[in-house]
Order: C-alpha cells, then structure tokens, then sequence
C-alpha cells in the first residue's frame, strides 16, 4: 500500500496499519490517512475546484491541516498555508494576492475571516456537518499531475518588506524531502514532534513531510508550551524534535528535566542559536542540536550539520546533496574561503518564482541561481556561515559591519538574552549602530560595564552608539526577529 501524496510514488510504511499521526487521544494510521485525503480532496472537486485554484488553509496543527493540503495538492489545486500569528489585515492581504479561490478553516478562525471585506471565495467551515459531507464524498476525477505543477504558496515572512508568494512545485517538495533523507538514519520507527507552525517551510517539511516520506510516526502540538512540550517528549517516547532557537531558549529555563530514553536528535532552524545556550542544551538534555539553514525559496533546506560526524558551532553546514551553493562578490564573481560575500543557491528544489512578481523573481533568480540576500562565507572543509542579510548590512563612515557578528559579542555578555543590530541615519557617517538588547530574566545590564566588554571583541567602529533594553523583540513565524519592526 502506497500513499499517494503530491501524486509521486514515495516510500511510504509497507504497513497500512502503522500509526502516521497522533493528535491528543487520537491515533490516525496510514491507512486511514491515505482515506482522509482521498475523501477531502473528492470533497474540494465537488465544490468546483478546477486545476491551478488557489485553496487556503487556516487552521492551528492539526490532522486536518494535513488531510486538507495533501486533498488540495492531489485533486491539482495550489496549498496556501496562511500564519495564524498574521494580523486580519495582514491575512486579508494574502488572501487577495493569491487570488484566493476556497479557504478551509475551522468555525472559530472562520467567523473572524468572513469578516474581512473585499474578499470573494467559497469557505469550508470544518464543522461537524461539513465533516459529515466529507467522509461521505463520492468518487471524483483528478487530474494527472506532472511533477513540475506549482502545488504551493509560501508566503515569505516579509522581513524586508511586503510578504511574496513563492511558488513551489511537487517536484520541489519532494526533492528537499529525499535530500533530508540522504544525510539521515531515520526509519519508521522515529517518531517526530510536530509543533513548528504547519503554515511555515521549515515546521511543514521537516515535521511532516520526511516523516511521512519514511513512514514514522508524527507526533502533533497545536502550540509551543514549554512545559507540554518536555512533558510530550518524555511520555509520547518521540525519537526527533525540530525548532527554532526560541524554543530551546525556553526550554532551557525550566528546571525540570525528564528523562527521554528515545529522543535522539533535534534540528534548529529559522535563526541561529547562541552557541551558549546550544551547549547548554545538549549538555541538560543529552542529545545533539543539529543547526542547518534554509528558505521558503528552496522548499526550505538549503544545508545542514553532518548527522554523523563533524558539527561546527556557529556553521550552518554543508548543502545538502543535489544542491549546489556559492558566495559571490558585487561583480558576480566566486570568493575564496573566508571571505564574506552572497549566498546562491541551485538545485531542484529552489523556486519557479513569486507570485505576480516579474521583476522581483527576476532580481531573485538569475541563470538558473537562487540569490539569497544572505551574507555568508565557506571555511576551508566547505562549511556555511552566515553573517547576515545583504539589505542589513551597516556601512558607518565607508566601513562595512555585519550585524550578526556585533549581536554575537552582545549575546556573549552574561546578562543578555538576545540582541538584535540595525543600521541608523547618521548625518557625518552615513549610519551608525543600534542594538535593541533583551536582558535575561531578572537582570538589569549595566550600559557602561556591557560597552567595556564589547571593546575587548570589537573594532571601535563596531561598538553600539545607541543601546536599548526591551522586553521582547518582534519576530517572524519561525522566530526570526524582524528588523524592518526596529526601524
């Protein structure tokens, strides 16, 4: 027996009775996956869903966030996953720019976005009727999909303007998917945490697509609860947990710590995390945290650290196999380990483009490369480090500074949590340095103690001119900060 997702033959459990989803006090098999997806996407065909319509789906972590994607990309029509953390207007938006034509939600998500105006699509209210009309859907005739049909909008975080939609394709999917396996040992015995936002790349390939691509288990959180989440860890006896570096954070501030006889590795991704609180992580909880990098433009994964072998801190890895990288200077021209430069990207699963967006896809893929907009360099084994966004990047009287390389030496300062750089109008200087610092929990930094230390890691040039301490600092999806806030 076969599940049939994004209708390539992918090797999925031999045992149609294996458990693929756990979700409260439910137990979902395979077989009774691959039957939810079937009736869901007969369902969306009887409403009238024509190949290439634009479906989105508005719903927390849950089994029918899965049913309905897998349904949509099945019966040939394009997954908009929407980020619930969006504001109304913010989702309106996204609504309208992907030309929306059905949007399945659940009945309290869809009250508040039947309210939106201007907006023209049919609704499908996951109610207790509706999941009647499901379940009973007769037989319906989908399309033949090639395996380069857009099947996906991922809208982009916005972090330097106006969310795009990236336009990813079967075969883009899949192709991340087998790559993530080449460098694994996983099998159908592991048994993945989902509790990264479904909407989001990351949380969507790496807690749901692989495993079921290996037939595992999935484990499913409709929320980051600290406490819940070591308590799941524990009890549910999951083998892998994938997050972005907010969540070890809080994880590390609780003292409680269980014993997980089966967890055996967890993923960061999103941002990077302080190397601190990485050791600190391991060393608490005994297992590795295995750091990689990627983007809603290339499905997402572009590298990771060796599974088994050589881990670097502060490196985002090596790509992945089929996916090719270099670092460029201004001129296009390939640089030397150790220098800084952009970050391309090729490979199967990078983008058609964005939505809409000629000129911007234009900018973004050239000669078949993926131009990132991330500032990075390779060491002398081939390994990534990233230093920053291009647009982030602070020129202060003609001289270049990387921001993440000044919120490096903030975050090494004990009583700060995080920090995040940006460049300010200067008169004389063109720009000079801001740093909005979040202290750890119950200390007060001393402004003048904290600039002694920073001048015994930095050039001058790279000291902070403006400090300021905040509570929080706005942030993405997937917990990357959102500089474009801080301006």
């Amino acid at each position: 027996m076969t599940l049939k997702i994004f209708e390539l033959h992918l090797k999925y459990a031999a045992d149609p009775e294996h458990t693929a989803l756990k979700y409260n006090q439910l137990k979902v098999s395979y077989a009774e996956l691959e039957n939810q997806v079937e009736h869901y996407a007969r369902y969306i065909v009887h409403l009238g869903l024509k190949p290439g319509d634009r479906v989105a789906i508005a719903l927390p972590n849950c089994p029918e966030f899965i049913y309905s994607y897998l349904g949509i990309t099945r019966a040939g029509g394009v997954a908009v996953p929407l980020n619930l953390l969006q504001s109304p207007r913010e989702l309106a938006f996204m609504l309208k720019d992907a030309g929306t034509n059905f949007l399945i939600t659940s009945e309290a998500i869809g009250r508040q976005l039947q309210q939106l105006p201007g907006l023209s699509l049919t609704p499908v209210i996951l109610d207790k009727a509706c999941r009647e009309q499901i379940s009973s859907a007769s037989p319906a005739a989908f399309p033949a999909i090639c395996p380069d049909t857009v099947c996906t909008f991922l809208y982009t975080s916005g972090t330097t303007g106006q969310p795009k939609a990236v336009m990813l394709t079967h075969a883009n999917l899949v192709a991340n998917v087998i790559a993530m396996d080449n460098v694994s040992d996983f099998d159908r015995d592991d048994n993945f945490l989902a509790v990264l936002p479904m909407f989001h790349s990351f949380g969507w390939a790496t807690s749901v697509l692989l495993p079921l691509y290996l037939g595992c288990g999935i484990t499913i959180l409709d929320r980051f609860m600290p406490k819940e989440v070591l308590q799941v860890l524990a009890e549910e006896k999951v083998t892998v947990f994938c997050g972005v570096p907010s969540m070890f954070s809080l994880m590390l501030k609780l003292r409680r710590t269980l014993p997980f006889s089966r967890l055996r590795y967890a993923f960061s991704g999103g941002d990077s995390i302080p190397p601190e609180h990485l050791r600190e992580f391991e060393n608490k909880f005994k297992i590795p945290v295995i750091e990689g990098y990627g983007l809603s433009e290339a499905s997402p994964l572009v590298s990771l650290n060796p599974i088994k072998g050589l881990r670097k801190a502060k490196s985002i890895g090596i790509p992945l196999p089929g996916v090719e990288v270099r670092i460029i200077d201004e001129e296009n021209r390939d640089l030397p380990p150790g220098e800084v430069g952009e970050l391309l990207v090729k490979g199967p699963n990078v983008m058609q483009g964005y939505y809409n967006r000629k000129e911007e896809t234009a900018d973004t893929l050239k000669d078949g490369w993926l131009h990132t907009g991330d500032l990075g360099y390779r060491d002398p084994e081939c390994y990534l480090y990233l230093v920053g966004r291009k647009k982030e990047l602070i020129i202060t009287a003609g001289l270049n500074v990387y921001p993440k390389e000044v919120e490096e030496a903030l975050e090494e300062f004990p009583a700060v949590a995080e920090a995040a750089v940006i460049g300010v109008p200067h008169p004389v200087k063109g720009e000079v340095i801001k740093a909005y610092i979040r202290p750890e929990e119950g200390q007060k930094p001393d402004r003048q103690e904290l600039l002694r230390f920073l001048r015994n890691r930095l050039a001058n040039y790279k000291i902070p001119e403006a400090i300021v301490f905040t509570g929080d600092l706005p942030r993405g999806a997937s917990g990357k900060i959102l500089k474009r806030l801080l301006k």
